[in-house]
């Protein structure tokens, strides 16, 4: 998963007519290892309908605050600049509920 480094590589990452799944994360967060080892097989199955880049939320402290984000790992999909859905909460996070919000994400980009 490319990780995104700057404000301005978000904003134009998130302009893409293919929806983008923003995964936001830290270092010092457990439930982000967690899911560590199965999201290389979720970007594999979902690449012909999104794209998946990764924010460390500590580097772009104020993009995160921007969106809102409190809970880590958090998920939200963009298309075309427009936020399309988003799955952010404190809780941890499992294989199944990530890929219910793939789906989720890719039906409403699809909708669009």
């Amino acid at each position: 998963m490319r990780d995104i480094k700057t404000e301005a590589e978000f904003n134009e990452v998130i302009q893409s007519s293919k929806p983008v799944v923003v995964k936001f994360y830290t270092t010092w967060c457990p439930d982000c290892f967690r899911i560590d080892p199965f999201m290389p097989e979720l970007e594999e199955a979902y690449k012909e309908k999104l794209d998946m880049v990764q924010i460390n939320r500590d580097d772009l402290p104020e993009l995160s605050e921007q969106l809102e984000i409190m809970g880590i790992p958090s998920f939200v999909a963009f298309k075309n600049n427009k936020e399309l859905v988003r799955f952010v909460s404190k809780l941890a996070k499992s294989r199944e509920e990530i890929e219910q919000f793939l789906d989720r994400a890719v039906q409403v980009g699809e909708a669009l």
